[in-house]
């Protein structure tokens, strides 16, 4: 019997069973391209209706109620009379409400750039001087993610204390006579504002130093830059989206805070967050805490609003 004779562009044949694991995985391959793609926007809107449902549970829902609450005035016992009225906006406006709102932007800020000072000097230096132990020193910062907030502020209420650590330190070391009182002050809510979301800070800014192309740092010094005004020069405006970002992630957080004025704070530390809270769980007053609830989103949504229109009006010019 003569040998099969198999012409030169015949494909050689192979079994179904062979044959049936790579067309599956092909067809995988091109419904998922196709998908990423947005070639099948059925399938896409699909793959997204959890997260978007979630969202809608979870954040939109809530924010349509607390307006609605806001809307409405308190009834006897705290409860909650369904009608129509704007007297607990106005009531924000009253002398005793109104430098709340004023002390915590005034925190809020402050704490922003403290935070900035320090957390560019910290993002600088993971970036361009860390080395190998840059991943020990990121994991560093992640720290007080990792622990409770309530743990982190009991102890600094031990260090800063009029028996803490820090007063006895000084008093065993002659500096000082009498404790110093560190609690119920700015200072110490300033302070713990400032552990609490200073890698709020730092991590925009490492992401953003990372991606700056060191030769562009080296073309400046081999123009004869001094390293003082290649940093002014080249660093400094190419990091400037991740400063806003920092400054954005920091600010928002800080300005509803209440724990850290509640705990290390005192009555000249009231925040808008403590009245929030306040209103709700104290007082039962849910119409007017909820008014205040809106007008502190409102606040910081024109912030929002102010740096995206920033950020599209030339400012991604400084963007790598």
């Amino acid at each position: 019997m003569p040998p099969l004779q198999l012409s030169p562009g015949a494909p050689l044949a192979s079994s179904p069973a062979a044959r049936s694991p790579a067309l599956a995985r092909s067809r995988l391959d091109l419904f998922l391209s196709r998908l990423i793609a947005g070639e099948r926007p059925s399938a896409s809107h699909a793959l997204m209706a959890p997260a978007s449902l979630w969202l809608l549970c979870g954040l939109v829902l809530p924010l349509l109620l607390i307006l609605a609450l806001s809307l409405t005035r308190r009834g006897p016992y705290g409860m909650v009379v369904w009608e129509f009225s704007l007297g607990n906006y106005a009531k924000i406006l009253d002398a005793v409400y109104a430098p709340v709102l004023g002390r915590s932007l005034v925190y809020a800020a402050t704490t922003t750039f403290l935070c900035l000072v320090l957390g560019y000097g910290v993002a600088y230096t993971l970036s361009f001087y860390a080395g190998r132990r840059r991943e020990m020193l990121i994991v560093m910062i992640m720290l007080p993610f990792w622990t409770s907030c309530l743990v982190a502020i009991y102890s600094w209420i031990i260090l800063l204390g009029r028996e803490g650590l820090i007063n006895n330190l000084l008093i065993g070391l002659g500096l000082i006579e009498t404790p110093i009182q560190f609690l119920n002050r700015p200072f110490a809510v300033i302070l713990g504002l400032v552990y609490f979301y200073l890698p709020f800070m730092v991590l925009p800014l490492y992401a953003c130093l990372e991606k700056i192309p060191r030769a562009l740092i080296e073309a400046a010094k081999d123009l004869g830059a001094t390293p003082r005004s290649t940093f002014t020069k080249v660093t400094l405006p190419l990091s400037m989206p991740g400063i806003a970002a920092g400054c954005l992630l920091t600010f928002i957080p800080c300005a509803g805070d209440f724990l850290t004025a509640e705990f290390l704070g005192g009555p000249r530390t009231y925040l808008i967050g403590n009245l929030i809270q306040n209103q709700f769980m104290v007082a039962q007053d849910w119409a007017f805490g909820s008014a205040v609830a809106v007008v502190l989103i409102a606040v910081l949504l024109i912030g929002f609003y102010g740096y995206l229109r920033l950020e599209g009006s030339g400012f991604e010019a400084g963007r790598v």
